[in-house]
């Protein structure tokens, strides 16, 4: 009698074990989106051309579509995302192939900027370091050209 216990207590054990498994969240599977964040806070055009590169070359490498890209730009970065700067075409093309660029709304305050003077196709954050934390602690890589 303890043998067959013993045979069913492993079986329910495996039971167990295997909904458990199958209760975890599905990450790493085939039809999940790569997800990066980027952050820009330099004020460099060299930097922010790094950065739309790397963003470019990921859609291009794994497909626009299988890829959700953010870029978060503050402090002094959020210069290349005035209307006027050297960068702004480069900026649209990344918005209209499907890039969230994203400008924190606390450096606007603090360099007293208004989404007047801002490029038309970003968007906007309350605080761009947090958007980077909250982005990965839902699982998007970070990087930091």
């Amino acid at each position: 009698m303890a043998k067959r216990t013993q045979t069913m207590m492993r079986a329910l054990l495996g039971g167990a074990l295997m909904l458990g498994a199958l209760s975890l969240p599905a990450t790493g599977l085939a039809g999940d989106k790569a997800k990066m964040v980027i952050q820009v806070s330099d004020s460099d055009p060299g930097k922010w051309n790094l950065a739309l590169n790397n963003a470019k070359n990921i859609q291009k490498d794994v497909g626009k579509d299988n890829v959700d890209l953010e870029i978060v730009a503050y402090g002094p970065g959020i210069a290349m995302l005035k209307a006027e700067s050297e960068v702004a075409n480069r900026v649209d093309e990344a918005v209209d192939s499907g890039v969230r660029v994203t400008a924190c709304e606390n450096t606007m305050r603090n360099q007293k900027l208004e989404k007047a003077d801002m490029n038309a196709k970003i968007g906007y954050v309350s605080s761009g370091v947090v958007e980077i934390m909250q982005r990965q602690q839902k699982g998007y890589t970070y990087l930091r050209p």
